[in-house]
């Protein structure tokens, strides 16, 4: 006895494959937009951290040393004390100075200035004949490195 056979036109195998092939494409479309996708966001998240990077990098240059600075002034604070009596003392003082204002080391204006609470630190109140809110004396230098008050002046204000 004979088997039949199924025939199968090659129209209908073609259409079956090509729908198979339609659907296999769809899904690696798919998948390559995912993937697009996930590649832009790892390239934006990539330049995002190179540029904090470097802005981190900028402020360590500028502050950086900030704080062995400020252990620094303690020591020009007792030069200036020391120098007002010995000569030897003021040249040092004035070259520790010159070393500190290469690394942008400012003196905060004090005497005759309007108090403002950013750069002094007001000790007293005394009554002058002066405008209130004017610093009449300065008991203790203050400093600014860049635009950062590294140390607030203390001074006495007029009433």
């Amino acid at each position: 006895m004979l088997k039949k056979k199924k025939i199968s036109y090659i129209s209908e195998e073609s259409d079956t494959q090509t729908h198979k092939l339609k659907k296999r494409l769809k899904e690696c479309q798919k998948q390559k937009e995912e993937y697009l996708t996930q590649a832009q966001q790892a390239r934006a998240d990539l330049i995002n951290f190179r540029r904090r990077q470097e802005q981190f990098l900028e402020e360590l240059k500028k502050y950086g040393q900030a704080d062995f600075i400020k252990e620094l002034l303690q020591v020009l604070d007792s030069l200036e004390i020391g120098s007002k009596n010995n000569e030897d003392l003021k040249q040092i003082q004035e070259q520790l100075e010159d070393i500190l204002r290469k690394y942008n080391l400012k003196e905060i204006k004090t005497k005759g200035e309007k108090f403002n609470p950013e750069f002094h630190e007001a000790v007293e109140q005394v009554k002058s004949k002066e405008e209130s809110g004017i610093i009449i004396q300065e008991i203790q230098k203050g400093y600014i490195i860049e635009d950062k008050v590294l140390r607030a002046s203390k001074v006495k204000v007029a009433k």
